[in-house]
């Protein structure tokens, strides 16, 4: 039977519950807070990971950890992420993969742009496309010319089906109405260690997965995306003036968290990524790595994710990629 006394104790108590979730959130972070990055240890992903938790630590006075957790693609890591609870405690630090993940894995166990609340992109980096010194081309326009006299008999390598090189290059085989035979491996490493050792001819891959090569002369940059020429290889042209206008393949990178993580921390988290992105040690860091610190709002980045799945859906089916 309820009574006088429990109805004012319920009374009392109502205000507090309601609130609760504020003054959670007022009290947020109060605990250690993790990065899940879905790739292995060593790609740029996991570095800029690694930079921006050792920033945020500083600025939010809580200990900010980076936990790999690669497989299938980087959709392995973003599932625990997703099915993470939502209160800011657990964030997701992935790339370009995001984005083709919906077209390539028809089965996806979640949705990317509503199972996931995104942050702010972090920083970018042109592709670039390299080539083995003894094909013998030294312009895009050479290495066309050279595929469209031996179709499918010129190879290029990739970090394995479906991914972000083996995609960009597609998208490059189709604007320029060329055909090549893809060689697969593990890791885009791999495959450039492959092209360099002669063994393939061709691949793409971030700036900064290139650059150095390049400059020791192992490879042979033939042109870059993006409007303008990198400062770091100002010989190599864009691929606008190298007569692929069409072509504007970037890696991106971006950080999310479970959707459901309430507005005000995912806004107290966007401040805290730009003012660590606008520091000048980690935006040196990030350019020894050929990467730009770059950011965007929320529903900027929601946006751009939008975009590119759609870019991406096309590629695939064009290319007809199926992952087994």
């Amino acid at each position: 039977m309820i009574n006088r006394r429990t109805l004012l104790l319920g009374a009392a108590l109502t205000p507090l519950a309601a609130a609760a979730p504020a003054f959670g959130q007022a009290g947020w972070p109060d605990r250690v807070l993790k990065i899940v990055v879905p790739f292995a240890p060593g790609s740029f992903t996991d570095v800029s990971a690694r930079l921006l938790a050792q920033e945020l630590t500083g600025q939010l006075g809580q200990s900010v950890i980076v936990e790999n957790r690669g497989g299938a693609g980087g959709t392995a890591g973003a599932l625990a992420v997703v099915r993470s609870a939502p209160d800011g405690y657990t964030l997701l630090l992935t790339d370009t993969s995001l984005s083709i993940s919906p077209g390539l894995y028809p089965n996806l166990a979640y949705d990317t742009v509503k199972d996931l609340a995104q942050i702010s992109r972090i920083a970018d980096s042109p592709s670039i496309l390299l080539v083995r010194p003894g094909l013998g081309p030294k312009t895009l326009a050479d290495l066309v010319a050279l595929a469209k006299q031996k179709p499918g008999e010129v190879t290029f390598g990739s970090g394995g089906p479906g991914s972000s090189a083996h995609l960009a290059m597609e998208l490059l085989l189709n604007v320029t109405g060329t055909k090549a035979l893809h060689v697969p491996f593990r890791g885009v490493a791999a495959a450039i260690a492959e092209v360099i050792a002669g063994r393939v001819d061709m691949a793409i891959a971030s700036l900064a997965s290139g650059v150095a090569h390049v400059k020791a002369g192992t490879l042979v940059g033939v042109a870059v995306s993006g409007e303008k020429r990198s400062a770091l290889l100002p010989d190599v042209p864009t691929f606008i003036e190298a007569g692929a206008p069409r072509y504007d393949m970037s890696y991106w990178w971006g950080i999310a968290a479970p959707a459901g993580t309430p507005r005000p921390i995912v806004e107290r988290l966007h401040r805290e990524i730009v003012k660590a992105c606008a520091q000048p040690r980690l935006q040196n860091a990030f350019l020894q790595s050929a990467a730009l610190a770059v950011t965007s709002t929320p529903e900027e980045m929601t946006r751009h994710l939008e975009r590119e799945i759609g870019v991406w859906r096309e590629v695939i089916k064009a290319a007809n990629v199926t992952i087994q």
